[in-house]
């Protein structure tokens, strides 16, 4: 499987488990019960990704938080309209874990004031439907960015619009890293910091809303025109023209 292998995944250097929540999504209604599972997705193939690495802090505090995480690894996902019908086994794995979620991380750097290719490859790959199957809508997003220089929100600001079109819930909290490279030690794990505290905090929110909207994600995104589409109800001629001459 295409899944990136966390390591150390209980070891928490930089949080201050005093004032960390075991399960924030507490006393909030769950009728479904079973871990929050979500899926992160990060936007870089360098063998130091920053985007990776901020990403796997973000899946350490998501299971400390009582969550169930998968890191899809994207090394080998082809362009979108690269393989005919989308019939490659990495777009497949994919579009499986997109389903199992129910909610998501994306994380990407910052490239030339945007999200890098490998990012939006990754949504690229997400259609709204397949069949009867939605792999994105209702589930929350929670959305990041790391970047080489100062402070930025260029990416997470288009993740946000893509989230939106995606028909996804994304959280009000996000998080930018800038000068990633100063932020994570030798090891690959992020130095305490006020940076560090806003994953935290961000990871916390996106159980939450994960844990309270998990329930009704089917109702939240029923819509009129897609009931009538399934339908296959016709446009009624009469009630159209009564509606254009209306609107003029």
């Amino acid at each position: 499987m295409r899944l990136c292998t966390l390591s150390d995944p209980d070891y928490l250097p930089a949080l201050d488990e005093r004032f960390a929540l075991r399960q924030p999504g507490h006393g909030l209604p769950d009728p479904l019960g079973h871990p929050p599972r979500i899926l992160l997705l990060y936007g870089s193939l360098r063998e130091r990704s920053f985007s990776r690495l901020a990403v796997e802090e973000a899946a350490r505090l998501l299971r400390h938080f009582g969550a169930e995480t998968r890191i899809f690894d994207p090394s080998d996902l082809p362009l979108p309209d690269q393989v005919a019908g989308d019939d490659h086994p990495a777009v497949r794995e994919l579009r499986e874990l997109a389903i199992w979620s129910e909610g998501q991380v994306w994380c990407s750097p910052e490239r030339h004031g945007q999200i890098t290719g490998v990012m939006k490859t990754q949504i690229d790959h997400l259609p709204l439907s397949m069949g009867a199957v939605r792999p994105t809508q209702g589930r929350t997003l929670a959305v990041m960015q790391v970047s080489g220089g100062s402070q930025s929100f260029n990416a997470v600001n288009t993740l946000r619009l893509l989230g939106r079109w995606m028909r996804m819930f994304t959280i009000p909290n996000q998080s930018s890293v800038p000068k990633a490279y100063q932020e994570f030690n030798e090891a690959g794990r992020m130095r305490p910091s006020p940076l560090y505290d806003r994953i935290v905090d961000v990871m916390e929110e996106l159980v939450r809303f994960t844990v309270l909207l998990r329930p009704h994600a089917e109702t939240l995104v029923d819509r009129y025109s897609e009931r009538r589409e399934a339908a296959g109800a016709k446009a009624d001629p009469v009630t159209d023209k009564a509606a254009v001459s209306q609107a003029s």
